[in-house]
């Protein structure tokens, strides 16, 4: 029970990081959210491992598994981070979240290219539902958070006090989403968290019982170096430096929330099986468009079909992360039925 409510949490507080980054890349730029969201990420997994008396693992991975976890920091924390903030820029949470989710079946398309792990109908009928998701919640997107309705036509009298307030035009909606260029960067953004997974398997393929921790740390640090050299680029601290006063708050919290998240989901795996936490997290979904409706309202687009897609993106994603015979044993079918599914389910 405790594995379950630190996954819902992290799922929470990770659904939460990203609503208070998209409040502040309203006015603010990407790289000034990244500016304060990788360091103090790395800072915070720093302190996790001090915390858990595991600084000295630090200097016992060797070089191949300390090249896998340098690539997934730059890989994730860096250069699909960018491409999240960017399509949360762009065109909202409601629409970026269910695009980005599709990091599910491409992390499961590269198990089965490269490590040959079972692809199972299951997980295609799973991945299908979430790639259709993330088209139903594009539907109508272009037309802006509410439809404005035309002006009445001018009458010859004088209109009353009331008329006259009806006769007022209604304001247009503040937010006009871009979704095909929100939509390259939230599939961008998919693929390095879809294949982030699994450099991190491959580092711990060398590094057997190394602390996650540790392993995190490294990672970050990768990540905050190559950032370093991104802000070489001219412009890029002029841009940090005219960060405004009222989006600090915002990348700090978002900050703090994913390390808070990633902390939770990691103590979650430690008492929970897979199969129980991974769906929990997919809740993150569904958070964040309650979320966003609350801090957001005026920046996001919410409408039926918006709903409708994160659902069955939802639905998709446990799909996936189901197993086959762990779900036939949860519903305690009769044993003929079990292998009955079993076998068509495994694509036999």
């Amino acid at each position: 029970m405790l594995g379950v409510l630190y996954a819902a949490v992290g799922a929470f507080t990770f659904a939460l990081n990203n609503v208070a980054m998209r409040r502040g890349v309203v006015t603010g730029s990407v790289l000034q959210g990244m500016a304060l969201t990788v360091p103090i990420g790395g800072l915070s997994f720093l302190v996790m491992t001090v915390a858990f008396g595991e600084l000295r693992q630090l200097v016992l991975f060797p070089t191949v598994a300390l090249s896998w976890l340098a690539s997934q920091g730059i890989v994730h924390f860096v250069i699909g981070r960018y491409c999240n903030y960017k399509s949360n820029q762009l065109m909202g949470v409601n629409l970026t979240a269910p695009v980005v989710q599709l990091q599910v079946p491409f992390a499961m398309m590269l198990a089965v290219v490269t490590l040959h792990e079972k692809f199972t109908m299951l997980q295609a009928i799973g991945s299908a539902l979430m790639l259709g998701g993330s088209f139903i919640t594009q539907h109508n997107a272009g037309d802006g958070k509410n439809a404005s309705a035309p002006l009445p036509a001018p009458v010859a009298t004088m209109p009353s006090q009331e008329a006259q307030v009806e006769l007022e035009p209604k304001p247009q909606p503040t937010f006009q989403p871009r979704v095909f260029s929100g939509y390259i960067f939230g599939l961008a953004a998919a693929m390095c968290y879809g294949s982030s997974p699994l450099m991190a398997r491959q580092a711990f393929l060398h590094a057997p019982g190394a602390s996650t921790a540790a392993a995190g740390c490294l990672a970050y640090t990768a990540a905050t170096l190559f950032f370093a050299l991104i802000l070489l680029k001219p412009g890029a601290w002029r841009d940090i430096k005219s960060m405004r006063r009222e989006n600090v708050p915002w990348f700090l919290s978002s900050a703090v929330l994913v390390a808070i998240s990633q902390a939770f989901v990691y103590a979650s795996l430690a008492i929970a099986p897979l199969m129980v936490v991974t769906p929990i997290l997919q809740l993150s979904l569904v958070f964040r468009l309650f979320l966003s409706q609350w801090i957001n309202r005026e920046h996001e687009v919410m409408n039926a079909a918006v709903v409708i897609g994160a659902f069955t993106a939802v639905l998709g994603s446990i799909l996936v992360s189901l197993d086959t015979d762990e779900l036939t044993a949860l519903l305690r079918l009769p044993s003929s039925l079990a292998n009955f599914l079993a076998r068509r389910l495994a694509g036999q």
